[in-house]
C-alpha cells in the first residue's frame, strides 16, 4: 500500500477507473517506454522532460548548421523564413539524430530564407524529406550526385539513366536485405523522385538497381544544401551539354 503522505503519479489519468486497469496501463507504459526508450513520453505517457530534450538538441543542431549555411551565402543574414516552414522543419527535423539528415534539415531552413519571408515553395520538400528513412536519403543523395544532368531543348533538367549494383547499393545505404531495399526504392518512386519507376529489374538476375533521380529529386536536393538557385543554375547546366557522371 502506497504511504498516504507520497502522492502517486496517475500519469494516464486512470484514477477514476480502478486498480485493475492502472495495472494494466502500468505494464503499456514499461512496455511502450523499452521498445521507444524517452521518445515514449512523446504519446503522453512517461519521461516528458528527457524526450524533450532529445529533440531539443536535434533542433538546436538543425539550426546551428543553417546559421552557418546562411553565414557564408550573401546576404544571408537579412534574409528570413515563413513561420510554417520553420515550424515543420522543427517539427520533422527534431525526431533525428542522424548528423546527415540533419544536414538536409538545415539546408532546407537555410533555402527558406528569402529577403521578405513569404516564401512557402518550401513547404513541398519538408513534406518529402519527412517520408524519408536516412537510408533513403543515402541513396537519393548518391543518384543526385552522380547522376549526368542535362537540359532538354525546352529548357528542363533532366537526368540520364543512373544504374547501381546491388552489392554498390547495400554499401551505400546500409542495408543488407535486397527486399527491403527495393521496397526502399518503391517508396522513392511512389513520391515522384525516381524517374522510369526505380527499382531492380525483376527479369535482371545481376540485381541491377535503377535510382535515376527525379526532376523534383533534382530540386529537392539543392534546396536542402541551402541554395536558392535553379537546379540548372546549381548544376552549371547549359544546353546539349551535360554534365555529371552517372557511373557506379
Amino acid at each position: 500500500m502506497n504511504d498516504p503522505e507520497t502522492p502517486t503519479k496517475d500519469l494516464l489519468g486512470l484514477g477514476p477507473y480502478g486498480e485493475t486497469l492502472k495495472v494494466l496501463a502500468e505494464g503499456v507504459v514499461t512496455f511502450l517506454s523499452r521498445i521507444c526508450g524517452p521518445a515514449a513520453d512523446e504519446f503522453g505517457l512517461i519521461l516528458r522532460d528527457k524526450v524533450h530534450l532529445w529533440r531539443l538538441k536535434n533542433t538546436v543542431r538543425i539550426i546551428l548548421k543553417a546559421e552557418d549555411l546562411l553565414h557564408a551565402a550573401a546576404e544571408g543574414e537579412n534574409r528570413m523564413a515563413h513561420p510554417r516552414i520553420v515550424w515543420g522543419i522543427i517539427e520533422e527535423g527534431s525526431w533525428t539524430d542522424s548528423a546527415s539528415v540533419q544536414e538536409l534539415w538545415a539546408g532546407l531552413l537555410a533555402s527558406s530564407c528569402t529577403p521578405d519571408g513569404t516564401d512557402e515553395s518550401n513547404l513541398l520538400f519538408v513534406n518529402l524529406l519527412a517520408q524519408l528513412s536516412s537510408s533513403q536519403v543515402r541513396i537519393l543523395q548518391y543518384a543526385c550526385q552522380n547522376a549526368t544532368k542535362e537540359v532538354t531543348d525546352a529548357g528542363w533538367i533532366h537526368a540520364q539513366l543512373v544504374n547501381c549494383t546491388l552489392h554498390k547499393l547495400q554499401d551505400l545505404s546500409g542495408v543488407s536485405d535486397p527486399h527491403r531495399l527495393d521496397r526502399e526504392m518503391d517508396h522513392l518512386a511512389s513520391l515522384g523522385l525516381l524517374s522510369g519507376g526505380g527499382g531492380f529489374d525483376a527479369y535482371d538476375k545481376n540485381a541491377t538497381a535503377y535510382i535515376t533521380p527525379s526532376p523534383l529529386a533534382l530540386h529537392l536536393y539543392v534546396r536542402c544544401t541551402g541554395s536558392l538557385d535553379d537546379p540548372v543554375t546549381f548544376f552549371g547546366l547549359m544546353r546539349g551539354q551535360p554534365n555529371g557522371d552517372a557511373s557506379s
